[in-house]
């Protein structure tokens, strides 16, 4: 604590240990986070900070910038990539906020879709299936809403700052009335259409899914080789087969789909060839023909004609078990990288199958319903579902003879990414969006929706870089967009049919009029109202006149809500976002989705920048994982450490590429990072006690020779932070003011100054200079880390001193300005020998590399015990003693100081000696132990009631009053 004054009814004789400046502040050693958190919490809810923020920005000569949030989705609790993406957001926000923008942040859920309805299902259970969709409906909305009560909490408990009363949910009234609306512009502009398509089949969950929604995962099918035998004249293909046993091969690892086979494609610039064995002869490609022989046992095959597969066009064979003519039709997606080149087609099965089914005219019509289950087929397989079917299938073609050959394959291959079972390609009816769909730039030149959308990828900045080229070739090869989903739970796509004829009603005022009771009732209203109330009445279908219409039931893919939210969500001067930030799954999905609507509508990008952060995986780089009990739960971790811990975590990462953690990583965190980083403040805190900084603060050069140069250190830290916080270099800024911290502070600057704070007088210009420094030091520290470990900085900054004017929370003030940092070149007098610092940098240097290595030899064998009971000799190179003896000159007291020592003797080695190591000796001081500061000095005297004071702490006792008490003892 601070030294009292002198107090005559006091004992005549205090301790002398009271007369020293001992640091003084209530900001606890101990965090205590999982308990101060939730009160600090609690206070900024209810003083409304984040109002105050929003309102204290408003109108910013430095304008806004928008964060759009992209909606997490609203289906259990927390976990670790959640906590990555929302405390990164939350940098960026309260760095941006910092630096003088108008940033809101409005935080949204992706509320509908088939997880929760799933989740749901199994709730209700057969209960269901008695249930109006409506009140299912209800149920999920309830659900769905508990999870974003529970996240909301859980971001918040973060630290998170954003308009958390009043966040933005695609369930909303209003957000499901700009959904319609946005799917009604598609709808009048020609993008959409109704038709019959091959498209990604969840047998599972029973719905289509978007090409966002597959991912791929290892998985093992049976590999076969089948022979179709040639119906056709032969000769026809080559002379040489005129009246030979002819057939081709064909390789498929989907044995199901060969009851669905009507045809067998070629590619018509590739050389085949026909290898004759055992009388039967067999087309295959040329550069797939040695793995055909290995693999259907045809070593001794020999070759008897060869042709191009331009040939083998309008051929006919024979199916392998059905009674059915296949087709031999030309393709060019025909490879030789796997298989035998000629390659078996359904046209209800695959994308280029069904495009080679409709150029030939051949049955696009699939007999696999909903479930997976094939239907009309043979007893052998018919009602099975599809993987269970592959079995007797296989069978059937060893029955037939038509089985050549038969392994199994463990590769990858597509998944449902919200039920992770595998799928199919499954021709239905489905609503789409033209991905070709005519449009003109903004010049009138015409181009495609795909062209205009690969025209603005190119003025977004992407990073990391890559993202550039990964959303480039997504938008280049992707498919027409599949946005119908066979589910309940989603906002319908509003459009009436004509019982009739099938007609639809492509009505814009009636459009507006859904749109509207949307916004009134929700899109419930789709379920609640009968088609006849949603018409005018007395409306006739344009192509037959009927007057009947009926509602389509789908519900539009949740990809298509979320990718509205720029439109629902900014206001028009807000678009384009400044910023999406989202994990790399996402260009596929909410970047992919976003730019779509985007472009489509607006002819521009929905964000100027993207910003993707990488996978959190454990220790041994795998995912987290539950099972394997690597899983960790934000919400635990900040019961158990603080949130503060965890957002120091997401700081200290580089989290462009994939990040580790674990719960000892972060207690490692926790116990030597945040606590250093806390003791650091404290202790900048303590020495601040009674310091005034209007009224005690001293100029610039007036300041002590080490608090300029740690000024100066302060302002060059401040230049890089800011700069990083411009860049999003969180992890730069983690590691830069860890350094500072620790390498600056408490190493050296802390260490040294401790003799003076608390043996020199409060009142002596040279503690002031330290406290002033102290002071600026602490206030432009707080500000720096303040978007990263919010909760303490606002802490310590309700213990700093009190400054008239000063914000209420660090989070409502600025960053600090460089330029309010005190910096100015030394002159030589005070400074030597020049004025950027490499005189007192040579010191430092000295001090760290040969004085300090030299003091603790001394104390491991036991010579000393505090360096304050050494002196050291240093004999140095000539031009290394006349700086060291210059410092001396100017100020007998510094080299003690710096060095931390009783005395420092300096030694001319003369120029032969070597330049950059001195040699460093411990020695005994000279003179007798100061009982007040423990330097040894040759000065010390009697003073007052205290024997033993050295010359220097004699002076600041007597600055502190007690030369009176002085007096008295020695009358």
């Amino acid at each position: 604590m601070s030294a009292p004054p002198p107090d005559d009814k006091a004992s005549p004789t205090p301790p002398l240990k009271d007369t020293l400046t001992l640091p003084q502040t209530d900001f606890p050693m101990k965090a205590n986070l999982p308990q101060n958190e939730p009160a600090r919490l609690a206070g900024w809810q209810r003083e409304g900070l984040y109002e105050q923020i929003r309102e204290a920005r408003r109108g910013s000569a430095k304008g806004t910038y928008v964060l759009h949030d992209g909606p997490p989705y609203a289906n259990g609790g927390l976990h670790l990539g959640h906590a990555l993406n929302k405390v990164l957001k939350d940098f960026v926000v309260k760095s941006k906020t910092m630096a003088g923008f108008d940033a809101p942040y409005i935080p949204g859920w992706d509320c509908h879709g088939l997880p929760i309805e799933i989740k749901v299902d199994e709730q209700l259970g057969r209960k269901k299936l008695e249930m109006p969709p409506i009140a299912v409906r209800r149920a999920c909305r309830e659900y769905a809403q508990k999870y974003v009560d529970l996240q909301s909490e859980g971001f918040q408990r973060l630290g998170v700052f954003g308009r958390f009363d009043d966040p933005y949910l695609t369930m909303s009234k209003e957000y499901e009335a700009k959904i319609a609306r946005t799917f009604f512009e598609f709808f009048e502009q020609g993008f959409v259409y109704k038709g019959l398509k091959p498209v990604y089949w969840c047998i599972h969950d029973r719905t289509a899914l978007a090409e966002a929604e597959v991912e791929y995962e290892m998985h093992t099918s049976p590999s076969v080789y089948v022979r179709y035998a040639l119906k056709s004249d032969p000769a026809a293909i080559d002379p040489a087969l005129a009246g030979r046993q002819v057939n081709t091969i064909i390789w498929t690892t989907t044995p199901w789909t060969l009851p669905a086979s009507l045809a067998v494609a070629f590619h018509p610039d590739f050389e085949y060839v026909a290898l004759e064995h055992d009388g039967q002869v067999y087309i295959v490609a040329e550069a797939l023909a040695a793995a055909t022989r290995e693999a259907c046992k045809l070593e001794a095959a020999v070759e008897v004609a060869r042709f191009k597969g331009s040939k083998l066009e309008w051929v006919v064979f024979q199916h392998p078990f059905l009674d059915r003519e296949i087709l031999g039709v030309n393709a060019d997606y025909v490879t030789t990288e796997r298989g035998t080149g000629a390659v078996h087609t359904a046209p209800s099965h695959g994308a280029d199958d069904f495009y080679t089914g409709g150029r030939y005219g051949l049955d696009q019509t699939t007999k696999v319903d909903d479930a997976g289950r094939i239907f009309d087929g043979l007893p052998e397989y018919d009602g099975l579902k599809v993987f269970e079917a592959n079995a007797p299938i296989i069978e059937l073609l060893k029955a037939s003879g038509a089985l050549m050959g038969q392994s199994e394959i463990y590769h990858s291959y597509p998944h449902c990414w919200r039920c992770h079972n595998p799928i199919i390609f499954r021709a239905t009816e489905q609503w789409f969006i033209n991905m070709d769909t005519p449009m003109k730039r903004e010049d009138g030149s015409p181009t495609t929706f795909r062209q205009y959308a690969l025209d603005e990828i190119e003025q977004v900045k992407w990073d990391p870089a890559w993202g550039k080229e990964r959303i480039s070739n997504m938008v280049q090869s992707r498919p027409d967009w599949c946005i119908s989903r066979q589910r309940i739970w989603g906002v319908p796509i509003a459009v009436l049919s004509c019982t009739q004829c099938g007609t639809l009603v492509e009505d814009s005022a009636l459009n507006k009029r859904i749109a509207a009771l949307f916004e009134r009732e929700g899109s419930d209203a789709w379920y609640t109202h009968e088609a006849g109330e949603l018409i005018p009445a007395g409306t006739a279908c344009v192509k037959c006149g009927a007057g009947e219409f009926a509602k389509e039931m789908d519900i539009i893919d949740v990809w298509f809500e979320s990718g509205c939210s720029w439109n629902a969500v900014l206001r028009p001067d807000q678009q384009p976002a400044d910023l999406y930030l989202e994990g790399n799954d996402q260009f596929r999905g909410w970047y992919m989705s976003s730019l779509m609507n985007s472009v489509a509508l607006r002819h521009v990008a929905p964000y100027r920048m993207t910003l993707t952060p990488g996978w959190t995986l454990d220790e041994q780089g795998r995912a987290l994982s539950k099972s394997r009990g690597t899983d960790i739960s934000p919400t635990d971790v900040a019961s158990q450490l603080g949130a503060e811990v965890i957002r120091l975590w997401v700081a200290s990462v580089d989290y462009r590429e994939d990040v580790v953690a674990s719960i000892p990583l972060l207690k490692r965190l926790a116990d030597e990072i945040y606590r250093k980083l806390r003791n650091t403040f404290k202790f900048l805190l303590g020495n601040l006690h009674g310091f005034d900084p209007v009224k005690d603060s001293l100029r610039f050069e007036d300041l002590q020779p080490l608090d300029q140069y740690m000024l100066a250190k302060t302002r060059e830290l401040t230049e890089k932070v800011l700069k990083w916080y411009e860049e999003f270099e969180f992890n730069r800024i983690f590691h830069a003011i860890n350094e500072f911290c620790n390498a600056d502070l408490s190493a050296l600057y802390l260490d040294v100054l401790k003799d003076r704070m608390y043996t020199f007088a409060p009142t002596s210009k040279e503690r002031l200079s330290g406290q002033t420094a102290l002071y600026k030091i602490t206030d432009a520290l707080v500000r720096l880390v303040a978007p990263i470990l919010s909760y303490t900085a606002d802490e310590v900054w309700g213990y700093m001193p009190k400054v008239e004017g000063r914000p209420s929370s660090v989070h409502l003030a600025m960053f600090p300005n460089p330029e309010d940092i005190p910096f100015a070149r030394m002159s030589g007098q005070q400074f030597p020998p020049n004025d950027d610092y490499t005189g007192l940098l040579s010191l430092i240097n000295m001090r760290a590399q040969f004085v300090l290595p030299k003091l603790e030899e001394a104390r491991r064998a036991k010579e000393i015990g505090k360096s304050t009971e050494a002196k050291i000799r240093i004999t140095a190179h000539t031009s290394k003693y006349d700086l060291l003896e210059l410092f001396q000159y100017r100020n007998e007291q510094y080299l003690r100081e710096i060095f931390g020592v009783s005395g420092v003797e300096l030694v001319d080695g003369g120029p032969s000696f070597e330049l950059h190591i001195p040699n460093v000796e411990v020695i005994r001081p000279d003179g007798i132990k100061c009982e007040r500061c423990w330097n040894y000095r040759t000065d010390t005297d009697s003073y007052g009631p205290w024997p033993v004071v050295c010359g220097r702490c004699r002076i600041a006792l007597d600055e502190m009053g007690y030369s009176e008490l002085n007096a008295s003892v020695a009358r």
